[in-house]
């Protein structure tokens, strides 16, 4: 498995669970190997770990790795199955390989304004649908998070799998409404959003609908935002238009132990993302049964799955965050909820129904 560019966040946890359900579902007659960014990243019984610590130093030595060691080293290890987590189809030799596509930003078209504060993400952009199709055919099956993903992907490869990220079961039991606090007890309603300052993750509106707050809830409704200011040019720009605001609270980049305390202590998670392939926060919150206010976007709809109290808000309107905050913060919110679907076949629930699927008649 090759997984040399996750180091944090979401690709992490993709990374550890995978070769979690590998090592307890493969059987002893399986070798795992996984190339990571660090060893100390991945730490499981029966998984050895061959690191690349300059792999994220530049795009040319990332595709020098995908296209040429990752060829000599694969006529090394003879694979049978080669299993790339990171967008890019390496040219390996292996009885059979295949790629996990969690990106989506080459069908995202990004604003001016965001090219300009990340003209990083607007290049990435860019290059990434050609990184994407440059051997993907050699692929025995291409993998991604989301039904709307498969859509694009198709019109690449004829098999495009969706594989649900495994999570344990979310909660069921539905919150009461005292689980909310009102704004007239002595503690503000809470509210989380965990993102890292990326121009798509849209934290401008949610601080914006902040500002918008009828009076009355000044000093009632406090957001936590995991930034403070200092990660580049968005986040910077972003404090200076909103860092005086008393409502938000700029906490920082939180490891897991803060993030598991900044979710016990939200009252709600909001996650006005506008690119996402699963949106993880959204399916945290659920495992925890804390009420949800999402974008109302496909991969929203479909990462909410069934669950009861979560409510869809404009994703570009900061008005109508502001009109849905407020109805959390007086009492009158009623969620819309969400019935959810599985996708159509092919479709895996968790990690060890996907192995099964890859390694079949092997």
């Amino acid at each position: 498995m090759s997984a040399v560019n996750f180091s944090e966040g979401g690709p992490l946890t993709i990374l550890r669970d995978s070769l979690a359900a590998a090592a307890a579902t493969l059987g002893e007659q399986w070798r795992i190997t996984a190339l990571v960014h660090d060893h100390a990243l991945v730490d499981l019984p029966n998984v050895e770990t061959l690191a690349f610590p300059r792999s994220k130093s530049s795009w040319f030595h990332r595709i020098a790795l995908e296209w040429w060691t990752f060829a000599r080293l694969s006529r090394r290890l003879k694979p049978d199955m080669w299993l790339s987590l990171h967008d890019m189809t390496p040219r390996v030799t292996a009885r059979r390989q295949a790629v996990y596509c969690h990106n989506p930003s080459p069908f995202y078209a990004p604003s001016m304004t965001e090219a300009w504060y990340d003209p990083g993400f607007f290049a990435f952009n860019k290059l990434y649908l050609w990184l994407y199709r440059a051997f993907i055919g050699r692929n025995y099956a291409v993998i991604v998070q989301q039904d709307w993903l498969r859509r694009e992907l198709r019109r690449y490869h004829r098999n495009v799998v969706v594989a649900h990220p495994s999570m344990p079961a979310a909660a069921t039991v539905r919150p009461s409404p005292t689980t909310l606090r009102r704004p007239d007890r002595t503690a503000p309603l809470r509210l989380l959003y965990p993102a890292l300052p990326r121009v798509f993750k849209n934290i401008e509106t949610v601080c914006g609908a902040m500002a918008r707050l009828p009076e009355p809830l000044h000093g009632r409704v406090e957001l936590r935002l995991t930034m403070d200011g200092s990660e580049g040019r968005w986040a910077r720009a972003l404090y200076r238009r909103y860092g005086a605001d008393p409502a938000l609270r700029f906490i920082g980049r939180q490891d897991r132990t803060g993030m598991a305390a900044e979710y016990a202590d939200c009252d709600m998670v909001l996650f006005p993302s506008r690119l996402e392939t699963w949106g993880l926060p959204i399916t945290e919150a659920k495992m925890l049964g804390k009420p949800l206010l999402v974008a109302d976007l496909p991969y929203a709809h479909e990462t909410v799955g069934e669950y009861a109290d979560v409510s869809f808000v404009d994703a570009r309107d900061p008005a109508a965050w502001a009109a849905a905050i407020s109805a959390v913060a007086n009492g009158d919110w009623i969620p819309q909820g969400e019935r959810g679907t599985d996708p159509a076949a092919p479709f895996y629930a968790d990690w060890p129904s996907l192995w099964a699927y890859l390694i079949r008649d092997l």
